[in-house]
Parts: structure tokens; C-alpha cells; sequence
């Protein structure tokens, strides 16, 4: 009886001090990563004027738009790397200010060249941030909470998509020549300024790791390190080599490949698939766009808490990644028509926000933590060329076909590929113990 007493304490006491730690730390990165994915899509609302004001070809849109990730690609493994010499508050602040100077200097394109190089320019200050806040986190929170906590962390993706499409939208309408300005050079501006504060307010807020939160007691600082400690134990890499040489990390660049597939194809096309629906008013797009944002903020939700629950995560990621591939041929099926375009891009969102926080509960089961920061970062950058080739690979189809559909097919294929992949992974490693 005692004992039961003694374990339902301790139970208490560790929700207590996650939910602590949640409060402390979550809304200030949730902010921020809102801000990084409005900051990497808001050019699928600008091409809605730039690229007519501009001439740009959907070929040029889709190079330019896919560069970032070339970029991210090339600097996620370097990013990390500095991120554990000079420590998470200082580098994530210094790349946040980099990145939000960036975006607002995209209202000074005129070519495609200068458009090719702010993108590319974005990448590289972006390519460290997404990852180093995973290795961030997963030194907070152990496994058995990281679906949740990761969820609630990518709400941002959907959330940006939310609140980013209406204010895109209505920014374009109505800022359009306002002080001599176009519409999507506002846009730019105004949601990339924000970021620099951000930045500033992380140099100041977040701690560096457990030891430097004066917010914890000495007691709740042992025992989530002790906890930490267990679950490092159990880690098969620990090495470079191991990164290699593993083939349980390429199968998981090969799924992470599908997950961005779904991700940046809704990102960077979506306004544009709907315009293609007979949609022809920049504020109604941008309202329209956030409804499947809108439902994949709900299911992710649910999805992370029912991995957790139940501790279980291959069929909690095999399921959205489907829902993706459907959603996506769904879309493809009638382009013309607003109800089948909404529908499938409603499925697609639910699983496309679902898949992105679920997928990351998979590489810590197998790095180590002396690996963790650059084994992240790798999976992160070689899954992150299936970003620079689905909004190129659509830009393509449109210009030689005038149609967006062989390639939403083509891309639900190989999506729904990576969703079966996610069934190769050991139910015994990636699900908490």
C-alpha cells in the first residue's frame, strides 16, 4: 500500500515538473517557430502577385522556392554542431535575428537571381533551427512525453498556416501599393521584422540546459537526469560511424523524405491549387488555406496524445503519412472543382501536421546523445531535398502541362511509399518503454 503510495507521489511529482518545464519553454519556441514556417511559406502567397509583377515562370518560382532547402540540406549538420559550442540560447538567437533581416529583405527583389539568392540565403540561416530545437527539447523531456511535446511544439507549422493565410492574404489585397509598396512586399516586411525581436527575447529568456533553470529545484534537476541518463543506456549509435553505417538511419532519411514530400507541397502550393479552383480573391485564398491548417492543428494533437497514451508510435505515423498520399490524389482527381480540392487538402493537412511531430520520435530512439545534435541534423538536411523537389517538380508539371495533377499523383505515390517504410522500423526500439 505504502509503495503505491510512494509511486503515485512520484508520478505527481514528474507531471508536475514537465508541466513546469512546458510552461516555461513551449510558448516562447512555439512563437518562434511559427514565425520560421510563416517566414519559410509566405512566398506560396506572394507568388500570387510577385511572380505576375516580376514575370516569373512557375519554373523560376519553383527553383526559387525549393533553393532554401538545397541550402538547409547543406548547413543543418554545420548548424548543429555550432549549436552544442556555443550552446541553444546564443545560436538560435543569432540565427533568428539572421533569418527575420532575410525575409524582410525580400521586398527588394527584382530578378530571379536576387529572388534565387535571399532563399538560399534564408536556408542557411534556417538550416539549424528546427533540429537544434528537437536536440533542445529532447534533453528536457524524455521519451515517453516527447509525441506530445513535440506536437505541441510543431503546432507551429499548421498555426503559421492558420493565422499566416489570412494575414498574407488580406496584407496583399489591401497594403497593395501603400507608400509605393506592392502588396507582397509589405508582406514580406511585416512578418519578418517580428522575428528579430523574437530573437532578442531568446538571447534573454531560455536556458541553456536543466542546471541553469533557477526555476527547478535541486530534487526535480536529479531525477529528470536520472531518468535522461536511463534512457541514453539503452541507445544503439553513439558514433559517427555508427550514423553510416546504420541502415535503420537511412531507412529513417527515406521516411522523413515522404513526410517533407507532404509537408512543402501543401506549404508552397496550396494558395496556388486553390486559386486553380476558381478561387480569384487574395484574402478568400488566404482564409481558405487556413481551414486545413485549422484541422491538422486539432488531429495532431490527438495523434501525439494517443501515441503517448497508448506508447506506440509506427502505426501513429504510417496513418497520417497515408492520409497525406490520399488527400493529395484527392486534389489531383478534380482541380477545378472547390469541394474536391478543399477536401483533399483538409485530409492532406490533418496528415501532413500529424506525420511531422510523429516522425521525430523515431531518430532518438537510436542516437545517442553525443550524436544526437549532428544524427538530427543529417536526417533532418538529406530528408529536406524532398522540399527543394516538390514545389520545383509541380512549378515543372504546371509550365509543360498546364496541370498540377500527374504530379500530386506522382508525389502521393511516393508518399504513400514512405508511409509503409515506417513499418521496416523495430517496434521494440521506437516505442517508449
Amino acid at each position: 500500500m505504502s509503495q503505491t503510495f510512494e509511486s503515485l507521489q512520484h508520478a505527481q511529482s514528474t507531471a508536475n515538473t514537465h508541466r513546469q518545464i512546458s510552461w516555461r519553454i513551449m510558448p516562447l519556441l512555439l512563437i518562434s517557430y511559427v514565425f520560421a514556417h510563416l517566414d519559410r511559406i509566405n512566398i506560396g502567397f506572394a507568388k500570387l502577385q510577385m511572380s505576375n509583377d516580376l514575370q516569373f515562370s512557375d519554373t523560376v518560382y519553383g527553383l526559387g522556392a525549393g533553393l532554401f532547402f538545397v541550402a538547409y540540406a547543406m548547413f543543418g549538420v554545420p548548424a548543429n554542431l555550432v549549436l552544442d559550442k556555443l550552446g541553444p540560447r546564443r545560436w538560435i538567437a543569432l540565427m533568428m535575428v539572421t533569418w527575420g533581416l532575410l525575409s524582410s529583405a525580400m521586398l527588394l527583389i527584382e530578378s530571379a537571381h536576387g529572388f534565387y539568392a535571399l532563399r538560399f540565403g534564408l536556408g542557411v540561416a534556417e538550416a539549424g533551427f528546427f533540429p537544434g530545437i528537437l536536440v533542445y527539447l529532447y534533453r528536457w523531456f524524455p521519451a515517453g512525453r516527447r509525441a506530445s511535446i513535440t506536437a505541441l511544439f510543431t503546432l507551429a507549422v499548421p498555426m503559421a498556416g492558420v493565422v499566416g493565410g489570412p494575414v498574407s492574404g488580406w496584407i496583399l489585397e489591401h497594403m497593395q501599393d501603400t507608400a509605393g509598396l506592392r502588396g507582397w512586399q509589405w508582406m514580406f516586411l511585416i512578418e519578418g521584422l517580428p522575428v528579430v525581436a523574437l530573437g532578442l527575447v531568446i538571447l534573454a529568456r531560455l536556458d541553456d540546459r536543466i542546471e541553469d533553470a533557477r526555476w527547478l529545484s535541486d530534487e526535480q534537476k536529479h531525477a529528470l537526469r536520472q531518468t535522461l541518463a536511463r534512457e541514453e543506456a539503452r541507445k544503439q549509435i553513439s558514433s559517427w560511424r555508427g550514423i553510416f553505417a546504420n541502415g535503420q538511419v537511412w531507412l529513417l532519411v527515406a521516411i522523413y523524405f515522404a513526410v517533407m514530400l507532404a509537408v512543402n507541397t501543401l506549404a508552397f502550393w496550396m494558395p496556388t491549387l486553390i486559386h486553380g479552383a476558381g478561387v480569384a480573391h487574395d484574402s478568400q485564398i488566404g482564409l481558405l488555406s487556413a481551414l486545413p491548417y485549422l484541422a491538422g492543428c486539432f488531429f495532431m494533437i490527438a495523434v501525439g496524445r494517443s501515441s503517448d497514451h497508448h506508447k506506440e508510435r509506427r502505426w501513429h505515423l504510417c496513418v497520417p503519412i497515408l492520409m497525406c498520399a490520399v488527400g493529395l490524389t484527392l486534389t489531383g482527381l478534380q482541380p477545378q472543382s472547390p469541394l474536391w480540392v478543399m477536401t483533399g487538402l483538409a485530409i492532406a493537412g490533418m496528415g501532413a501536421s500529424s506525420a511531422l511531430p510523429m516522425f521525430w520520435q523515431l531518430p532518438p530512439a537510436y542516437l545517442a546523445g553525443p550524436i544526437l545534435a549532428p544524427g538530427l541534423a543529417l536526417i533532418s538536411s538529406l530528408g529536406s531535398v524532398a522540399a527543394f523537389v516538390a514545389p520545383y517538380l509541380i512549378g515543372w508539371m504546371r509550365d509543360n502541362t498546364q496541370s498540377a495533377s500527374l504530379a500530386l499523383y506522382l508525389l502521393s505515390l511516393v508518399i504513400a511509399l514512405g508511409a509503409l517504410l515506417v513499418l521496416r522500423t523495430s517496434a521494440a526500439v521506437v516505442n517508449p518503454r
